[in-house]
């Protein structure tokens, strides 16, 4: 049993208890706890990562009680490249808001490590109860720093968001616990094995809860209809909330892949790929509406929280197309959007601190300090989130037009995607555009924001460039971790201590 699986939990955990145990005056104590164990964080994802990436399952019992029994987590290649990618965003991210937006309430960096804590257990838990539970406190995070800082428009967002999600929370208690009163177990391993072998006349309620976990998952990733809560939510809330939330979503896309390859995968008899059906037509329907968004977007945030949308989609259609090209091409877009996106919710923070009233909405506003260097920034982001080359965004949908060759829906696949890249880049050149060349220089400049604040989203642009920069060995591990998702034996193995069919 390896103990490292355990640690990207405890970390933030720790954090969290201490941090919440400080008084509210100690800001710079905080601070620097927080951003400690962030950097702790993403040494330890890096290790994780380290150990997995050639192939093994590593598996924590807790309790060391044996499967289906216990509890245990799971770290494979897709877990920990997920924690990696949460522990990298994360430590970027609170290194923006430690430069003044923490400063608005005492417990930010209580909620932020409990994020990150939620986050990396949804990413690593083998039990479809407890990855119940995960979501449960990435959520209860989510709802206190989604309304950090306070306003009337941040309320009432965050009052949406959080009646949604509480009714995704109910709907997915109904599935688990139908699943849990027909199977008998909900650890994920034990599942895909006792579905394999499901009787006829339980099919029918397994179906049913099946579908509705996939409502619930449709519902985190944000894909239409059920995506209509995300952008009034991440336009509204501190840029540095929204970038963090950027990795959210893909916590839905993420349950999708893990839920739908292992327990209802080929192995399901009857079962077997059951939402391969809705999972491109929806895909394709959230770019569509993802992209109207992002053209008729009146802030850089807004236009950020509907690239988020688009980015939702684009990955749900790339798993729609199936095989190990779609989902490895899926995987290299998630890094990408991830890294994009956050990128340009950060840049927008820094536009709320150096516009003034006008903020980030696309409005005329007063001259910035360093137009050409926040421009420069804004145009790598853009021509990433574009899908323009030679960024990651460009070789992402590359991959996945590849992927799509041959399948039916190839014409719509192409149509929409290409469409759905063209409102992008008219939507962010628009933004670009009012607010870097329409600056009144008559209208008196306001105190610049500090130079740290432009160092996280340039790094973020920095990573994504090395997405591009090592895109070979990149896209050979996403296509090993592909592989593993589609023959997932190995998984069973490891979880359950026996060979497995």
């Amino acid at each position: 049993m390896n103990h490292w699986t355990i640690v990207p939990l405890i970390v933030p955990l720790l954090a969290a208890i201490l941090l919440s145990l400080l008084p509210s005056a100690w800001y710079g104590l905080r601070q620097w706890l927080s951003s400690l164990a962030a950097l702790i964080g993403l040494v330890v994802a890096i290790e994780l990562l380290s150990l997995v990436a050639g192939g093994e399952v590593l598996v924590y019992r807790l309790g060391n009680w044996p499967a289906p029994f216990g509890i245990v987590l799971v770290a494979d290649r897709l877990a920990a490249a997920m924690v990696l990618l949460t522990a990298l965003l994360g430590l970027l991210v609170l290194l923006f808001a430690v430069q003044g937006a923490d400063r608005r309430g005492r417990y930010y960096h209580v909620l932020f490590q409990f994020q990150l804590f939620g986050l990396s257990g949804a990413f690593l838990t083998g039990d479809l109860f407890n990855l119940f539970v995960f979501f449960e406190v990435l959520l209860i995070a989510s709802y206190g720093l989604l309304l950090h800082g306070g306003g009337g428009l941040r309320t009432r967002a965050g009052l949406h968001y959080v009646v949604i999600n509480l009714v995704g929370s109910t709907l997915f208690l109904f599935a688990v616990g139908t699943l849990y009163g027909i199977l008998g177990s909900l650890n994920m391993a034990d599942l895909a094995l006792r579905i394999a072998s499901l009787s006829p006349d339980n099919l029918g309620v397994v179906k049913a809860a099946a579908l509705l976990l996939f409502v619930v998952f449709a519902l985190k990733a944000a894909l239409a209809p059920l995506h209509l809560w995300l952008p009034e939510a991440y336009a509204r809330t501190d840029p540095s909330v929204a970038a963090l939330f950027a990795i959210m979503t893909k916590v839905g896309v993420y349950a999708i892949l893990r839920v739908y390859t292992l327990i209802f995968g080929e192995q399901a008899g009857p079962l077997a790929d059951l939402v391969e059906p809705w999972l491109l037509p929806l895909g394709l329907a959230t770019i569509a509406f993802g992209a109207v968004g992002v053209l008729a977007g009146k802030s850089i945030g807004q236009i950020a929280a509907y690239l988020v949308v688009v980015s939702a989609g684009t990955l749900l259609t790339a798993i729609g197309i199936g095989g190990e090209q779609g989902l490895s091409a899926a995987l290299y877009y998630l890094v990408h959007t991830t890294l994009a996106t956050a990128a340009l919710f950060l840049l927008s923070g820094y536009l709320l601190r150096a516009r003034g009233e006008v903020g980030d909405r696309l409005e005329t506003g007063p001259a910035l300090e360093r137009p050409n260097l926040v421009a420069g920034l804004f145009m790598l982001i853009a021509i990433a989130m574009a899908g323009l080359p030679p960024l990651s965004g460009f070789f992402g949908k590359v991959f996945i037009l590849q992927a799509g060759v041959g399948h039916a829906l190839m014409p719509w696949i192409v149509a929409t995607i290409l469409v759905a890249s063209l409102l992008s880049i008219m939507g962010l050149a628009r933004g670009g555009s009012i607010v870097f060349y329409r600056a009144d220089e008559a209208q008196a400049r306001q105190l610049s924001p500090g130079f740290a604040l432009l160092w996280p989203p340039a790094m973020l642009m920095l990573c994504g460039i090395g997405v591009v920069v090592f895109a070979g060995p990149v896209y050979e591990f996403t296509q090993a971790i592909a592989g593993q998702l589609i023959a997932p034996q190995d998984y069973l193995q490891a979880v359950m201590g026996r060979a497995t069919p």
